[in-house]
Parts: C-alpha cells; structure tokens; sequence
C-alpha cells in the first residue's frame, strides 16, 4: 500500500441514476416515487434548444415543491461548449432551494472546465449565503476526457461521480458504432471458427475506476440505449459492477429494476463475504495470515473485497 492512502468514496447508494428531461414536468412526481437512488433532472441532451429556459425554470420550481424523499437530486446542465451553461449554474444557484444535491457537468475534457464550474459555483454560494456545498459529478464523453481521467478526477473537493456517456465518447473516438453501450456487432474475435463479442467500453470503464478509486470519486456506468433489451443491460452492467462500478443510468422506468438487482449484493454474496470474515478473524486468532475458504485460499486481501461487499449491503440497507 502507498504510503499516501486512497480516499473512500462518498457513502451513498448509488446503484440507479434515472434521468429525466426538464422539460417534462409530469415525469418528475414518478421520478420522485421511483426505486432509484439518484435523480437526474435534465438540462443538456434531451431538451430541444427553444425549450431551455423553460426546462431550467421548471426544474427549479420542482426543486423545491416535488418531495424527492432521501434520493441524491442531480441536475445536468448544459456542456461548456454551449451558451447555456453558465445561466443553468446561476439560475439554479440562486433561484433553487437548498434540496438540490449536485450538478451534473457533461463533456468535461480537462480539469480546467471542472475549475471554470468551481470558481462560479464557490462566488454564488458565497453571496448567496448558501448552507449546503454542491457536489459535482462529470461525464466522460471524449478522448480528451479519458486521456485527461486523472487530472478530472482530482480537479475538485466537490467531485463526487463520475459516469462515462458511451454515444459522444465513441462519436469523439471515431468509433464505427451508432449504439450506446453493450457489445458492438463487428467487435469480435473468431476462435474455432466461432465469433466471440468482446467489451468495446471496458478499457474506458477501467481507467475511470482507476481515476475515481485514487481520488475518493464514485465511478458510475452510463447508458444502455436499447431500453427493450434487459438481458443486454443486465449483461453490461454485470461487467461494470465487476469492474468496480457502483451504479449505472436509467434511461427508461423500466432500467431502474434491472440496475438495483445487479448493483445491490446478493443475500448469498453477502453470506459469503461474512463467512470470509469469519474465517480470517479466527486465522489471525490462530496466528495464520491465510486460511482455506471452501477449497479456496483466502488472506488479508480477501478481507477487504470482502468488506466492500458488506459496506455496500449495509449502506444499502440504512
């Protein structure tokens, strides 16, 4: 272990993000009753140009008068490319109550976009006499993104999470796909004779866990755009739970379900993660730093996957 030790990540569920557009107020009661653990109004992609600054004033409206009970409330604003940014932070800010958890920053390519976002961010909440700091979380939706990982990762004590938005990032990658996550039909390989698909978005979601684990920040799987296809949802979230994500989007009702059901522990996975500790704790009692675990060997570094597993059950579960 290093001598200067990783920060744990914020302890929140974080297994769903439903997403929903500013712009459609009747979703927000149902988003607010659903199962998902975070709330993502919506600024940026789904709202048509002519209707952002009434998706901006309905969702500070809804801030305040919808009962978001004990969800995370995320508001995506619009990328800093755009000349809608900047009075998304300030409307927000300063017209918004004090419910709103975190801003939701897309396309982010450098530590410079999250500074920018800061400094505005900070001055408000100053002359503003605002109680609770606003935590940020980023998308990863370029190369200049996932080259700069790191550096976005750390850019900021209000870094919370951290997604990767497969669509840009495989449009700024040039990649030769029109689909939003899961296998890609022509990324194969041919063994014996047979295709075997392969993960497209797997390198990509491992150097984000990478960034996210080294600086404290929650790593979140995106979207999966075939709302129709729950196996291939259930399949792709699977490889990111393994990865070390915590949650993945929702961007159908009907994905909140299939993403609690991957990202909360199993009671089985849960028993065993307990039986592991079990057994370390009466290993070190007999002065042995391994023991057997169902014909398996387990050791100091089986205590703590173990206890990642608890913590979550137990997080959950409060």
């Amino acid at each position: 272990m290093s001598f200067r030790l990783q920060p744990a990540a914020p302890a929140r569920p974080n297994r769903c993000q439903l997403f929903g557009p500013g712009s459609r107020t009747a979703l927000f009661e149902k988003m607010a009753a659903s199962a998902a653990d975070v709330i993502n109004l919506d600024l940026e992609d789904s709202v048509a140009p002519s209707d952002k600054d009434t998706a901006r004033a309905n969702i500070i409206a809804a801030i305040s008068e919808v009962d978001w009970g004990n969800k995370t409330l995320s508001v995506r604003i619009n990328g800093l490319d755009t000349p809608w940014w900047y009075r998304d932070v300030v409307d927000l800010l300063e017209q918004a109550g004090e419910r709103l958890d975190q801003i939701m920053i897309p396309k982010v390519g450098c530590a410079g976009d999250i500074y920018a976002v800061d400094a505005l961010v900070t001055a408000i909440e100053a002359a503003k006499g605002r109680q609770k700091r606003i935590d940020f979380e980023v998308i990863i939706e370029s190369a200049a993104g996932i080259a700069h990982v790191e550096e976005i990762a750390a850019a900021s004590p209000r870094m919370v999470a951290m997604s990767l938005g497969a669509a840009d990032f495989a449009a700024s990658m040039g990649m030769q796909t029109t689909g939003i996550g899961g296998t890609q039909e022509n990324y194969y390989m041919i063994r014996e004779g047979e295709k075997n698909w392969s993960d497209p978005w797997h390198w990509a979601q491992a150097a984000i866990v990478a960034a996210c684990r080294t600086h404290g920040v929650l790593p979140v799987d995106g979207p999966f755009g075939d709302f129709s296809d729950d196996e291939g949802f259930r399949a792709q979230a699977r490889r990111s739970a393994t990865l070390g994500m915590v949650g993945k989007w929702a961007i159908h009702p009907k994905q909140i379900a299939l993403a609690n059901e991957v990202f909360t522990p199993s009671d089985e996975a849960v028993a065993e993660a307990r039986e592991i500790l079990a057994a370390m704790e009466q290993a070190k009692a007999n002065g042995e730093g391994a023991t057997v675990y169902k014909g398996r060997l387990v050791d100091i570094a089986s205590i703590k996957q173990a206890e990642v597993i608890v913590r979550q059950s137990e997080m959950i579960a409060g």
